[in-house]
């Protein structure tokens, strides 16, 4: 049942509910752009929104759709397309913080939220990561002149995607395996997901000197697509082939996403996480 709030609360009474220290404080929960600045602002949006009638829920759909949005921008050749996708990746994790406010404030979070915020980032991510490979394609009539050379670049797309994917759901698999199992919740903390001694943790130490694995999220890869349309912008007047940027891009993001669903699955069987 929604809990009785005021519809027209001070900015300090919603802040109080809708952005408790538990919530800000937890360690995989929040993208930096949140704990960074978004949080900051995001209290102002959710002042309006709870005074119309939209539910949390509501609020989701357009965070949802926000994050499509993201990989139709990619879909618009040259720096504009990239500029406005990495307009778009601050638009979804604005309003992605701003449904869980709406949601806490109200009293409404529940298992819906939960499934639909899913699906708004695996739907993101998997989009996104696929364009990046239409992207280094071009128009259709590179792929129609040279499909032997472009195919490649859309496969790689096609396989960033299903990794970027398979990333994100052992997360879920986790979950999941501990409900089975009649475990607790797994606690969003450092100590909850630490590894055992080990050669993985050694690894997982050195990684963070280059955290490769922190790219494959919507705003990273848009700011990562941005700057391959500068570098193709700089490099293609001195000589190098079309789209030189792009298609390197994805040629090292699939190989590194590799990489770190490799590295997450043994940290996650190197740890406490399943037991």
């Amino acid at each position: 049942m929604e809990a009785v709030r005021p519809s027209h609360p001070t900015l300090s009474e919603l802040r109080e509910k809708a952005q408790p220290i538990e919530v800000r404080s937890r360690k995989n929960a929040e993208h930096w752009t949140a704990q960074l600045y978004l949080r900051h602002i995001s209290i102002y949006f959710t002042m309006l929104l709870v005074r119309t009638r939209i539910s949390a829920n509501g609020v989701t759909g357009l965070m949802i759709l926000a994050g499509w949005c993201i990989a139709a921008s990619l879909l618009l050749p040259g720096i504009w397309g990239a500029v406005l996708a990495v307009f778009f990746s601050q638009v979804q994790m604005y309003i992605d913080c701003c449904d869980g406010e709406v949601a806490r404030w109200r009293g409404t979070s529940g298992a819906k939220g939960v499934f639909l915020d899913k699906v708004g980032h695996y739907t993101t991510e998997g989009l996104v990561a696929f364009v990046l490979g239409a992207r280094a394609v071009g128009e259709l009539s590179n792929l129609r002149a040279d499909p032997a050379a472009m195919y490649p670049y859309l496969l790689g797309g096609a396989a960033l995607s299903s990794f970027v994917l398979l990333n994100k759901a052992l997360n879920d698999m986790v979950h999941v395996s501990r409900a089975f199992n009649g475990l607790d919740k797994l606690a969003d903390s450092q100590a909850a997901t630490a590894l055992n001694p080990g050669v993985v943790a050694s690894l997982k130490r050195m990684a963070r000197f280059l955290p490769f694995h922190r790219i494959f999220h919507s705003v990273e890869m848009s700011l990562l697509a941005l700057v391959s349309t500068i570098v193709t912008a700089i490099a293609v007047p001195i000589g190098t082939a079309p789209l030189f940027g792009e298609r390197w891009l994805i040629s090292i993001l699939v190989p590194l996403c590799f990489l770190s669903v490799v590295g997450h699955f043994l940290s996650i069987m190197a740890s406490k996480r399943l037991s």
